[in-house]
C-alpha cells in the first residue's frame, strides 16, 4: 500500500493540513467544495498517485486545517491553495475542483498562469445557478432556515444512494459544519455568481484560455449535457464527460471510473 505523506503549509501564518503522494507533474491539486474535507478524496487520490503526483487539501476551518478566528470567504480559499502549491515545490499544477471550489481553480489559472496547463472541474453548475439552487443559497444564511435548506439539499445529493462512504460523508462530515461555515458557504457561492455569471462565461474570459473537461454524473438531464457540448463545439478547449453515477460525489461512488478520466485528460 502506498505511503501518504501528511504535510502541512502556512496560509498567513495557519496551518494547511493536506496529503502528498506519488510523483510526476503536472501535479494534480484536489480540492473539496465548501464545507467538505479531503476525506471526500479517500478513494480517489490513491487511484491517481502511479502516475501523478498528488495532492489533497484541507481548507482552512476544515479537517486538519486551523480554524481562523475571523471571517473568511474565497480569497482565503485562494491564499490555502497558492499555499499548498508554494509549500510543494511543484511547478505544474492541474485543480481538480470539486463543485465550487471551481472558482477557486480559476482564481489558479489567473494568478499562476502558465503553471495552470489545464483544468478538471467536477460536479458543477456550469451554466449558472438556477433559481431553486438561488433559494437555497439564501436559505443557507438564515438562522432560522438554514438547517432544513442542508436538509433537503442532502437528500437531493445523494438521490437515495446507498454506499454508506457517501452516506458517512454528506451527513457525517458535512453535516457537522455548523450555521457559521454554511452560511458563509452560501453568501461566497452566490457572490461568485453574481460576480463572475455562469462558469462557462468565466472560462471564456481567460486569457490565454485554459484547456478545462468538466466530469459529472448529475443532473441526469439531457439538456444540461447537450448545452455542454455546443460549447465545447465553439470552445474546443473544452470537454465534458458525463459519468454513470447518481450522487453529487462520484469520487467517493464511481472513483475508478473519475480516475480514468482524469487520467486521460
Amino acid at each position: 500500500m502506498e505511503v501518504v505523506s501528511a504535510a502541512e503549509a502556512r496560509s498567513n501564518g495557519a496551518r494547511i493540513a493536506y496529503d502528498d503522494l506519488g510523483a510526476g507533474e503536472p501535479a494534480l491539486l484536489l480540492m473539496p467544495g465548501w464545507c467538505a474535507n479531503r476525506t471526500v478524496f479517500r478513494r480517489l487520490a490513491p487511484l491517481l498517485s502511479p502516475q501523478r503526483r498528488v495532492f489533497a487539501l484541507d481548507w482552512r476551518g476544515n479537517g486538519g486545517s486551523d480554524s481562523p478566528s475571523s471571517d473568511f470567504g474565497e480569497d482565503g480559499l485562494l491564499e490555502d491553495a497558492l499555499a499548498v502549491v508554494a509549500s510543494s515545490g511543484a511547478r505544474e499544477i492541474v485543480p481538480v475542483a470539486l463543485a465550487h471550489a471551481g472558482w477557486v481553480a480559476i482564481a489558479l489559472a489567473r494568478r499562476l498562469g502558465a503553471r495552470i496547463p489545464r483544468m478538471i472541474l467536477v460536479e458543477w453548475l456550469v451554466l449558472g445557478a438556477p433559481p431553486p439552487f438561488r433559494e437555497a443559497l439564501a436559505g443557507m444564511q438564515s438562522p432560522e432556515t438554514w438547517r432544513p435548506t442542508l436538509d433537503r439539499l442532502f437528500d437531493f445529493w445523494l438521490h437515495g444512494e446507498a454506499d454508506p462512504e457517501v452516506e458517512r460523508f454528506v451527513r457525517g462530515e458535512m453535516g457537522a459544519h455548523g450555521f457559521p461555515m454554511w452560511s458563509r458557504a452560501g453568501r461566497e457561492i452566490a457572490g461568485a455568481y453574481d460576480r463572475e455569471g455562469s462558469l462557462l462565461e468565466a472560462l471564456s474570459r481567460l486569457s490565454p484560455a485554459v484547456p478545462t473537461m468538466h466530469v459529472y454524473a448529475t443532473p441526469d438531464d439531457p439538456g444540461f449535457l447537450r448545452a455542454q457540448q455546443e460549447f465545447a463545439v465553439a470552445h474546443p478547449w473544452f470537454r465534458v464527460r458525463k459519468l454513470e453515477a447518481r450522487t453529487h460525489f462520484p469520487m467517493i461512488e464511481a472513483p475508478e471510473t473519475l480516475a480514468a478520466e482524469i487520467l486521460a485528460d
